[in-house]
């Protein structure tokens, strides 16, 4: 199916990210939050993160305007998604929650509409089964910074047809992006397997060792472009937990958080967008 508008439900860094890209690849987007500030501060990261693709000549100066042009905010969710071919959930990793937006959603979004969860960590046929319609579910997982990364995982939930994941994956492609197919398992492939590389650093810092020097091996010594600690600090240490929490309950033991890692969390210290994290970013 062709899709021409898109709703992003969720304002946050992932959600204000994914909207930008689809605005800029021509779409017109409905950005959707319960919080006029978060829809506000959306809006200014994106024509921030314009403004620096103008600054690098990497799009220019109408690009930009085009894209803003494109770009609808509301607090009105039955406006958001009333209209739109692809609704794409960016809203926080709660599996209760996510599940009672997608039946409101299911409820005034066109029938033949493909409903999507950037979820990095939550079962897509869980959420699928809120719907009347599991065929048209998929994940679609973005990487953060969303305007940088190229990969997308296109998650394939139990139900999910064949036409919904096409859909997804030309989709993806037409952002720009590199579509990579998962089977609906904890963590899908991406955070499988990075977050549990991230949780064996805190680990490390447990057994002694600095952080610091921790993100300096991985990078000299692995060619990594970010330190594993660095990168729970920019994508915040809840996060993180809360994805292993999810492996360690679906798949056993060998993905148990480390005690570190969950002291952190209980203390407040998010990472970068708490000013404290592994490291300060404290002014």
């Amino acid at each position: 199916m062709e899709i021409k508008k898109v709703a992003v439900i969720g304002a946050g860094t992932m959600g204000a990210g994914i909207a930008q890209v689809c605005a800029s690849s021509g779409y017109e987007v409905y950005l959707n939050d319960l919080s006029v500030e978060m829809l506000e501060k959306a809006q200014a990261n994106i024509e921030n993160s314009l403004a620096r693709f103008v600054d690098k000549k990497k799009i220019s100066a109408d690009d930009m305007k085009a894209a803003l042009g494109r770009l609808h905010k509301t607090t009105d969710l039955i406006e958001a998604v009333k209209d739109v071919d692809l609704v794409i959930e960016a809203v926080f990793e709660d599996l209760a929650v996510k599940k009672e937006l997608f039946k409101k959603i299911d409820q005034h979004v066109p029938e033949n509409a493909v409903l999507a969860s950037n979820t990095s960590s939550l079962p897509i046929t869980a959420i699928a089964a809120a719907t009347r319609r599991p065929e048209r579910v998929i994940g679609l997982h973005f990487m953060n910074p969303v305007p940088l990364m190229k990969g997308v995982e296109v998650i394939r939930a139990r139900l999910s047809s064949d036409e919904a994941v096409a859909t997804g994956i030309e989709f993806v492609k037409s952002l720009g992006k590199i579509p990579a197919e998962a089977v609906d398992y904890p963590g899908f492939i991406v955070s499988r397997i990075l977050d549990v590389m991230l949780n064996e650093a805190v680990y490390c810092v447990m057994d002694g060792n600095k952080p610091e020097e921790i993100d300096k091996a991985m990078k000299v010594c692995t060619n990594f472009p970010m330190g594993p600690l660095e990168l729970i600090d920019m994508a915040g240490a809840d996060v993180l937990l809360h994805v292993m929490e999810c492996l360690n309950r679906e798949l056993g033991d060998k993905y148990r958080p480390a005690p570190l890692l969950a002291q952190m969390v209980r203390a407040g210290q998010l990472g970068r967008k708490t000013g404290q994290g592994f490291y300060s970013y404290k002014k």
